[in-house]
């Protein structure tokens, strides 16, 4: 019976097993956190497109919400909108968007919190305004 419990025998297939586990779970949680930073590349391109827009019609007005339209059936994703300021804006004036998109994070359905993306963009009026 000494013999038999002193064996070394199958250690390594504890180790093994141990190993795969972690490797699994850090699958896992890389699935489910990846996805973040994909949504925070499209939240950004997302408000670099739109501030571009309001950049060549010198307004926020009918083309940015026609362009945030556009851009929400594209993208796929539907964020929460602010500008600095509305209507008509003279050349070089500044300008600033901000995009806020909630965003679940966390490890399946135990453990999973959400979190707010923010997105900011600025640019400067291409139009004169007689």
């Amino acid at each position: 019976m000494l013999k038999i419990i002193n064996s070394r025998r199958g250690e390594g297939y504890v180790d093994i097993i141990v190993i795969v586990l972690c490797i699994m779970l850090f699958v896992a949680l890389a699935v489910k956190v990846f996805p973040v930073f994909i949504a925070k590349n499209q939240l950004d391109t997302f408000a670099a497109e739109l501030i571009r827009e309001a950049e060549i019609a010198g307004r926020v007005g009918s083309e940015t919400t026609a362009k945030a339209n556009q851009l929400k059936t594209q993208v796929g994703i539907d964020p929460t909108i602010s500008w600095s300021r509305t209507g008509n804006f003279q050349l070089n004036t500044e300008v600033t968007v901000t995009l806020t998109l909630r965003h679940d994070i966390g490890f399946f359905n135990f453990g999973s919190f959400p979190i707010t993306l923010t997105s900011k963009a600025t640019g400067k009026s291409e139009v004169y305004w007689k």
